[in-house]
């Protein structure tokens, strides 16, 4: 008999998988976490029935998120990851020799176990020495915070449910309290094609740009994501993120990657034409 595993996209969309077999499912006090096998993409990460990651894809996310602002920002030393229980930024962030903290804020310590587990090429470096990890509310945690990071990058689930709190104004405004004064902030910021989506774009960048100066949306095509358009947001207190870009001291420094090159940094920040218009609204 078949399996599939399917994830709604919308009411009257779906992505389908063909599924071979179930590796693990299991309910945490957060959330239903299940990791499945397929043939096409490799293992899948589902949280609460949303597909979270896949391995076929998910170095396109984590070096996105991660190495844009790395790319701008010239003096990283200390990242506050907030989310990413799942290892993938933090693999990429220990690629940079000058970053001497990182600190990882997953309120679900079971995801980062089970990954650990099923996903080892995304957890590999949780055990890096400049990683500490904290299994706390990452709105209280960084709440607590003043003038201690120079780069935070929120890995958020959905903005609804357990999640929601990481999508509000006071949240980024203890992130941007939580930054030096040439801090940057980079937030996954969802797709903007599907109508209900598009409207939870429109009002985290509406929030954003109530507490940063420079606030900047760039994309990515991930394939297993709603619609394959996926966006990102830039916000900054001093950096602009094309005007500050250092390719060449970043193609210097040798890190490898399989989707993020400084060339398409360039072309990642002119929007389509549907997206400028959802911006163009709230700013």
């Amino acid at each position: 008999m078949e399996m599939w595993f399917s994830d709604e996209h919308t009411d009257n969309v779906k992505l389908s998988i063909r599924v071979e077999q179930q590796l693990f499912s299991a309910q945490s006090e957060f959330q239903r976490i299940d990791v499945l096998e397929s043939k096409e993409f490799g293992r899948i990460l589902v949280a609460d029935g949303d597909l979270m990651l896949t391995e076929k894809d998910e170095f396109i996310y984590h070096e996105m998120i991660t190495h844009v602002p790395m790319a701008v920002h010239p003096h990283v030393e200390k990242v506050l990851v907030i989310g990413g229980g799942d290892g993938g930024i933090v693999r990429e962030l220990v690629k940079y020799d000058a970053l001497e903290k990182i600190d990882v804020v997953e309120a679900d310590p079971l995801l980062i176990e089970v990954c650990r587990k099923f996903f080892p090429q995304m957890a590999c470096s949780m055990n890096d020495p400049r990683v500490s990890i904290f299994n706390e509310d990452g709105l209280r945690f960084v709440r607590s915070k003043s003038d201690v990071y120079d780069l935070i990058i929120i890995d958020s689930p959905n903005p609804f449910g357990p999640g929601e709190g990481l999508f509000t104004k006071e949240f980024y405004g203890n992130c941007y309290n939580a930054l030096h004064s040439d801090g940057v902030m980079i937030n996954q910021h969802e797709s903007p094609f599907y109508k209900e989506e598009a409207f939870q774009c429109q009002r985290m960048h509406k929030r954003i740009i109530e507490s940063f100066p420079i606030s900047k949306i760039y994309q990515a095509h991930i394939p297993s994501y709603p619609s394959g358009h996926w966006l990102f947001g830039f916000a900054s207190k001093q950096y602009h993120p094309l005007n500050d870009l250092d390719g060449v001291t970043w193609t210097l420094k040798g890190i490898p990657t399989r989707y993020y090159l400084p060339r398409l940094h360039q072309g990642m920040f002119a929007l389509p034409a549907y997206v400028e218009e959802l911006v163009k609204d709230v700013e």
